[in-house]
């Protein structure tokens, strides 16, 4: 995740707290052999995770929206332009894929799936700023048509430049939730409840 090890255990803490923000949902993808059933590599810890995303609605006591608000009225943008740009969200908090499981578009299915059915107008993230945003993260934002809210960013504590982007729901993508059940070795999990998930 590129965390600076300053920050490691204020973001464990976070990800800990964060099932408990409204709005709050995540999905998760587990690698398992062909001959394994999805529903099986699912209720079985011993097949390893491949991906995990999870999300939350934006509200304006939320330690990230206050930072972006910050950001946005430092660089002058408009009221209407932050009004618009931090009201009726959702936001993808993490999203991570392991990197032998990369290049297959699980990403892409894990974020599609997590804001499928979502209420909320619109999709906030925070990603790394990369040299000519050449990575599979921004190809993956850029494809579903996320476009820039506030460029080369720092956030408290963290010394890395950071984009904040957004994009409108709901997304493009595979559609049908079952696609990602047995798609390149991987079965996905929703939690059904808020407070009592099993994070596998």
């Amino acid at each position: 995740m590129g965390y600076d090890p300053s920050v490691v255990d204020s973001r464990v803490r976070a990800w800990a707290l964060a099932r408990h923000e409204p709005g709050w949902s995540a999905v998760a993808a587990i690698a398992h052999p062909d001959d394994v059933a999805a529903h099986v590599a699912l209720a079985d810890p011993s097949f390893p995770l491949a991906g995990v995303a999870y999300c939350q609605t934006g509200t304006s006591t939320q330690w990230w929206h206050v930072q972006v608000r910050a950001g946005l009225a430092a660089r002058r943008a408009p009221l209407d332009a932050v009004t618009g740009a931090l009201g009726d969200y959702v936001e993808l908090a993490e999203i991570h894929v392991d990197p032998r499981h990369q290049g297959a578009r699980l990403g892409e299915r894990l974020l599609v799936e997590l804001m499928r059915g979502r209420p909320e107008a619109r999709v906030l993230l925070s990603t790394p700023e990369v040299a000519a945003e050449a990575n599979r993260a921004w190809r993956l934002y850029r494809r579903l048509g996320f476009t820039d809210v506030l460029r080369d960013f720092h956030f408290a504590g963290d010394s890395r430049p950071f984009a904040v982007l957004g994009a409108k729901l709901p997304l493009p993508g595979p559609g049908r939730a079952d696609s990602l059940d047995d798609a390149a070795g991987t079965a996905t999990a929703r939690p059904s409840g808020k407070g009592d998930q099993n994070d596998r």
